[in-house]
Parts: C-alpha cells; sequence; structure tokens
C-alpha cells in the first residue's frame, strides 16, 4: 500500500472555509488576487516541492502544504512587504487567505516558516525548483493563449547588497569578515549630485552588489529568462545560457536584441548558427573601421526591419523600473548569491504574473493609468472563461 501525503489542516473544507467566502467573491470577482488564482494551478506544485523536506509529508508532524507556503512567500513580494508583515497580512486580509486556502478561523503560518521554506532552497541544485516554478508560469499563460513574440530583448539589472559600506570597511579593517563577501562591486558611471551646501558635482557611482541577466519578449514584456550573477559578471558571458533556457521553452524567437554590451562576435557566430536576426545595437567602430569588414554592419544598419526592432530594446526596461520601484529589486533582502538567486526568481514571477494577468484577462494589481499614459490590451481571455 502506497502511503499517503499529511499536511497541515488549513479549514478549507469546513463552514468557515470555501463556504464562508463565498459572498465575498461575488462582490470582488475581478480582484487580481481571484483572476491569479483562477488562471494558474498552484495547488500542483506541491507534489515537486515536498521532496524538498526531510519527511516528504510521509513521516513526522504534518507540514502545511508547500504550494500555501510558497503562495505566501510570493505574495510578500507582490505587496513588497516582510515576511513578518506578510504573516499578518495573511491573518487578517480575508482576500489574502482565500488566495492562500486557509478557512476564515485559520490562523497564519507563522513567519518562521517561511525562512525555512526558502533554506530548502539552498543547497545543491534545489534552486532549480524554483526554475521550473517560474518555467511553468509561463507555460500555463501560453496554454491559455498568450502569444509570445518573435523579438528577444537583453539586458541586465544591479542590486545593491544589504551592507552599510562604511561598517563594512570598518569591519574588515579590524580583521573581521565582509558581511556579504559574495558580494561584488559594481560601476555604474558618473552622475551628477547635488551637495548639502546646494553645489552640483560630478559623483563616480559605485557599490557592492549582486546582478540578474534577463531575457524579455519584446511583444508581451514577458521575462522568459533569468539568470542571476554576481556583480561584475560581464552581460555578454551570460547571452548563452539565457539564448539555451529560452530555446528550452520553445518560444517563437527569430531575433536578439540588446545593447552595446552585447555587440560581442560570438554572439553573432551563434545566433547565425540558429538562424537568428540580429538586432542588438551596434558600437561604434564596427562602421568607422577602415577595413571592409563595415560594409555587412552598414547593410545591417540599412534594414528596415534592423531598424524597427532596435527601437524595441527600452521593452526590457519597464520589468526593471516595476521590479525596483514596486517590489523592492534595489536592494538584497538576503546575503549571499544563493539566497539573491531566490529574491531574483521570486521578483520576476511576480512581475510576469501581473503582466501575464494583464494580458489575460485585464485586470491589474492597481489601478490602470490613464490618459496618453494608459496602455490599450484587449484580453485574450473572453470576460467568462477564466472565472
Amino acid at each position: 500500500m502506497v502511503p499517503t501525503r499529511r499536511y497541515h489542516g488549513t479549514g478549507q473544507d469546513s463552514f468557515f472555509g470555501e463556504f464562508a467566502y463565498q459572498r465575498l467573491l461575488q462582490r470582488h470577482p475581478r480582484h487580481f488576487l481571484v483572476a491569479l488564482q483562477r488562471l494558474f494551478d498552484w495547488d500542483a506544485q506541491s507534489e515537486a516541492l515536498i521532496r524538498l523536506y526531510k519527511g516528504q509529508g510521509l513521516v513526522g508532524r504534518p507540514p502545511y502544504a508547500p504550494a500555501l507556503i510558497f503562495k505566501m512567500l510570493f505574495l510578500s513580494y507582490l505587496y513588497n512587504v516582510s515576511e513578518r508583515a506578510m504573516e499578518e497580512l495573511a491573518d487578517l486580509n480575508l482576500l489574502v487567505k482565500w488566495f492562500l486556502g486557509l478557512a476564515v478561523d485559520e490562523p497564519a503560518p507563522d513567519h518562521s516558516t517561511l525562512t525555512a521554506f526558502k533554506r530548502r532552497f539552498l543547497t545543491g541544485d534545489r534552486w532549480k525548483e524554483l526554475q521550473t516554478l517560474f518555467d511553468d508560469m509561463i507555460r500555463q499563460a501560453r496554454e491559455h493563449g498568450l502569444q509570445m513574440g518573435e523579438l528577444q530583448v537583453l539586458d541586465s539589472v544591479h542590486t545593491q547588497a544589504d551592507v552599510n559600506n562604511i561598517k563594512d570597511r570598518d569591519r574588515q579593517d579590524q580583521g573581521g569578515k565582509s558581511r556579504d563577501p559574495e558580494a561584488r562591486v559594481v560601476q555604474k558611471g558618473k552622475r551628477k549630485v547635488v551637495q548639502p551646501n546646494g553645489k552640483r558635482t560630478t559623483q563616480e557611482i559605485r557599490y557592492r552588489g549582486y546582478k540578474t541577466h534577463v531575457s524579455v519578449n519584446a511583444s508581451t514584456g514577458i521575462v522568459t529568462t533569468v539568470v542571476p550573477a554576481k556583480g561584475n559578471t560581464a552581460d555578454n558571458k551570460a547571452f548563452s545560457d539565457l539564448r539555451a533556457h529560452d530555446r528550452s521553452l520553445g518560444l517563437p524567437a527569430r531575433a536578439y536584441g540588446g545593447d552595446k554590451a552585447y555587440d560581442d562576435t560570438d554572439i553573432y557566430e551563434r545566433l547565425a548558427e540558429e538562424g537568428l536576426d540580429i538586432a542588438i545595437t551596434l558600437k561604434r567602430q564596427r562602421t568607422t573601421k577602415k577595413d571592409g569588414n563595415k560594409a555587412r554592419w552598414l547593410q545591417l544598419l540599412a534594414d528596415p526591419t534592423y531598424q524597427q526592432r532596435v527601437k524595441q530594446r527600452f521593452r526590457v526596461e519597464q520589468p526593471f523600473g516595476i521590479a525596483k520601484h514596486d517590489h523592492g529589486f534595489e536592494r538584497c533582502r538576503y546575503l549571499g548569491l544563493a539566497r539573491y538567486r531566490i529574491q531574483s526568481f521570486l521578483t520576476f514571477m511576480v512581475v510576469n504574473a501581473k503582466r501575464m494577468v494583464k494580458l489575460l484577462t485585464g485586470i491589474t494589481f492597481r489601478p490602470q493609468a490613464k490618459g496618453r499614459r494608459a496602455e490599450r490590451v484587449t484580453p485574450v481571455l473572453a470576460a467568462t472563461s477564466w472565472a
């Protein structure tokens, strides 16, 4: 007889479970969390995630279903709150409770449960379960009818380490270790700043941190690939990993774009081998050098299709802005590359989820911009097909 997995009771089947929420859901049928729950099969993830648990739900005290804890961690990024604040939100907000699968009278899992859950992704290749969750959300959106475009745009985004540089320098001067030894110095160029005395000066922007390389589908704005790395990793060196993962998703990509950091002969050779077009911004020396090789690049610059694709490079900056402004990606939540990887995947899963729900149903997480700034979206799904 095959043993069955046992999970901590949530009261979902009681009177205070689904039945108690019915009137609430009738009043808010187009709430973002309602759409998020209806569109994606969250509970299916428990079977894969439970294998990361020591007892695997078969022996020992029954754990909460992993999907519930993952959703709780996901919401902490969606609402950009700490895990302690997430525990309180899950205990007090009825729609959040419904989304998690908790009965009205059921207390939320303790925030320390989230800490223990994250720890399960830190050893070996266990972080790949996050990659699977990330990919599965994209797969489900495509099954709902979301159409990906032919242009992928590459770029990277920096995240500042959770380190006070002055205190960290003093600590090392006294023979201590750095607070975050894996963080690397990031050079962000020069910027004009105003000093306290009102004088304008030019200051070099340098800090320690990490970097996430991404591939974004230009037509949808969906981040298809995430490669977290140390802050000094060159953009062009991440291309092979980005392309390999995009290929594994079966995307209909026909061209790759990016800024001048991706103007690399090896990248062009890889694209040519796969029959993919170039949409990368060229460095000036490509077209100004005094030899016969520049004819190819001059011809590319004159190509209307290339010109149109290059103009779409800004689409990669939009997820970055949302991640930093709305979801705390400006600064690391945790220490070390392994923990930064968790933050990176969860942040861009949240950014993708907001975008997917909008494209599929027309429902937005926050009120949509109006006037000229408003984006005209025709929902992929009919009003009732996803409900």
